[in-house]
């Protein structure tokens, strides 16, 4: 008999090729003026455009904020990797509760809980790798303390993930292949995660025999839109699965050597088991 436990994820997901053509009519359902979060291509979505380079920072979620807030936003569209969809949640999140974001990030931050519900999130991922699109959190770096940590709320999962397997073909082999490898660890860590449950555990074992029969795949020929898609789909079921069993050990190794070197410590690597 299964044991008692909760399961939550994005409010909607559209996957399958082409599934990217909703955007527009969705986001107009939702909100009457867009940030558009992205990185260096924008895919054809429209709005107030905030360019995202490299893995965010509490002073990119700032910033991000105030140009919604300037341009009167009410809802934000993230199509890019997981850096990218990280930041549009987290400015969702800030973009209706007061203060900064360092009251509401762990273990740096005053962790408090973020008391209204996030403004509307479109996740639109362009790599195969983080399943940002259906957590309720946002990895953020903060330089002063040289650790990264999350931004998390439940009101944080998007309320639509769009997931096209086609934005991803053009992506060079080193991107598949790292963001791939995260997607495969994003399965195993649940899969044997004291948090996991029989919803988890099939989305994980479903997740790795698309991700081992298609990731050397999609690294060595790029254009193929069936490797492409399974690897979507195996990101997409490793983000809906770390985010109801939890991860483990590597990624709370990951938490502190990624952040700044001068301020990596075994401290901040304990801290950050708890992401």
């Amino acid at each position: 008999m299964a044991g008692n436990f909760e399961f939550a994820t994005a409010g909607r997901i559209v996957f399958g090729v082409g599934s990217r053509g909703i955007v527009a009519g969705a986001a107009q359902s939702l909100g009457r003026r867009a940030l558009l979060v992205a990185g260096s291509r924008t895919h054809g979505f429209e709005g107030v455009r905030f360019v995202v380079r490299g893995e965010p920072k509490v002073d990119t979620v700032r910033t991000g904020v105030a140009l919604a807030r300037a341009e009167g936003c009410d809802l934000v569209i993230a199509a890019g990797g997981g850096s990218v969809i990280d930041t549009g949640k987290a400015i969702a999140a800030l973009l209706t509760n007061p203060g900064d974001a360092l009251d509401y990030l762990e273990i740096v931050g005053r962790g408090q809980a973020l008391g209204i519900p996030s403004a509307p999130c479109i996740a639109v991922p362009t790599t195969a790798g983080t399943g940002s699109e259906v957590t309720r959190n946002a990895v953020l770096s903060s330089p002063e303390h040289g650790v990264k940590a999350s931004l998390r709320s439940p009101s944080m999962l998007p309320r639509l993930a769009v997931v096209d397997p086609e934005l991803t073909l053009d992506l060079p082999p080193e991107i598949t292949a790292t963001t791939g490898l995260d997607a495969l660890t994003q399965l195993i860590e649940p899969f044997v995660s004291i948090k996991a449950n029989p919803l988890t555990d099939l989305y994980c074992q479903e997740g790795l025999r698309r991700a081992t029969r298609s990731l050397r795949r999609a690294c060595d020929q790029g254009n193929d839109v069936e490797a492409r898609g399974d690897m979507s789909l195996a990101s997409l079921l490793g983000g809906m699965a770390l985010a109801n069993a939890g991860l483990g050990a590597v990624h709370g190794f990951a938490a502190a050597i990624g952040g700044p070197s001068k301020h990596r410590t075994a401290e901040s690597a304990r801290l950050c088991f708890r992401t």
